[in-house]
């Protein structure tokens, strides 16, 4: 009887099966130019290099789609990852352990298990994943993301879809992706094919990427606000025209009130069910995307820019803005200006 052949080292080692999608492996190996060149071959080109210890334990699981695919990467030492920019992609990475830091254009955080890294084809991208990190990726091509945000608002998106900062997953919509992103790949574990092909693939892989824009922070949420609200009334168009005309100013709601002209309690409901917000929390959020807008331009000291948009409580000042957009503002600015950030 001959004798029977071991078992390749990769399932000597630890079988497909015990990591997410591992009846799709792509392959599994501690070559680091090969996994370079397979992880290339599913994204884009790359720079991958090993930063200090740590034992090389690369592999990519992949499942396509038809508009997007899903994934899992590890790499198992601390590796840095330079894509620049994505071009044909954007991509979605959920740590399941570790987490990475990552450069996004000018924002810089932390991803880690209870915050997604939510990445921009055009812009440039650099990370150092910490050693044993574990993601689940979500992969959505270019311009099926762009055309599925075209057919919600209505119309043409008037410019390349921009997602910021990192993807809170801890609750409300974010927490929702996660937990879809897992049931799909814990189905396709079970031998389903969640996405892909037929009208309950396509219909997943559309509920992804509205899940993503309800999710996550873009640079389109007023134009989905508008398409998906009824129309305005004039009161709130009219309170609405003044807050912007007025945002580096003092105001009160009896001010808001008066130039809409209606009363502070009826503009408050109405601003609470076509905005979710009250009329002063649509004035403070206002000011702090302008704020941001002259951080990430390099516009003048922290200080300086909160001042000009009313924040006269720098410590509330940098607590709402890192809330919001996951750096502090400092932060923001030094990356703003090429001068690093810190953890």
């Amino acid at each position: 009887m001959p004798p029977v052949p071991a078992p390749p080292e990769t399932a000597r080692r630890d079988p497909a099966g015990a990591a997410p999608l591992g009846s799709h492996m792509l392959f599994r190996s501690s070559d680091l130019d090969e996994a370079r060149e397979r992880v290339a071959a599913v994204f884009c080109p790359h720079r991958l290099d090993r930063i200090g210890g740590g034992e090389m334990d690369a592999r990519q699981h992949h499942l396509p789609g038809e508009r997007l695919s899903l994934n899992y990467i590890q790499y198992g030492a601390k590796t840095l990852i330079a894509p620049g920019e994505l071009e044909r992609f954007y991509l979605v990475q959920i740590p399941l352990s570790g987490g990475a830091m990552i450069a996004h254009g000018a924002e810089r955080y932390y991803s880690s298990p209870e915050a997604a890294a939510v990445l921009n084809p055009h812009l440039p991208t650099t990370m150092i994943w910490t050693e044993g990190t574990r993601q689940v990726l979500l992969q959505i091509d270019r311009r099926a993301m762009q055309d599925h945000l075209s057919a919600q608002i209505g119309a043409p998106a008037p410019r390349t879809l921009t997602f910021s900062g990192p993807l809170d997953l801890s609750r409300g919509a974010g927490a929702a992706l996660k937990r879809l992103v897992l049931f799909l790949v814990a189905e396709a574990d079970a031998g389903q094919a969640p996405i892909g092909a037929g009208l309950m693939g396509r219909a997943v892989e559309a509920s992804l990427m509205s899940g993503l824009l309800d999710a996550h922070r873009h640079d389109h949420q007023a134009h989905l606000g508008r398409a998906r609200a009824a129309p305005r009334p004039r009161h709130l168009r009219l309170a609405e025209g003044y807050i912007d005309a007025h945002l580096d100013q003092p105001l009160t709601l009896d001010d808001i009130a008066a130039e809409a002209g209606i009363s502070p309690r009826a503009l408050q409901l109405a601003f609470r069910q076509h905005r979710g917000t009250t009329p002063l929390g649509f004035w403070r959020d206002q000011r702090l995307a302008r704020a941001h807008q002259d951080l990430v331009a390099g516009s003048g000291s922290v200080t300086e820019v909160a001042l000009r948009w009313g924040f006269t409580h720098f410590g509330r000042f940098s607590e709402i803005y890192r809330s919001r957009y996951g750096l502090s503002p400092r932060d923001t600015l030094r990356a703003a200006r090429g001068e690093g950030y810190h953890d």
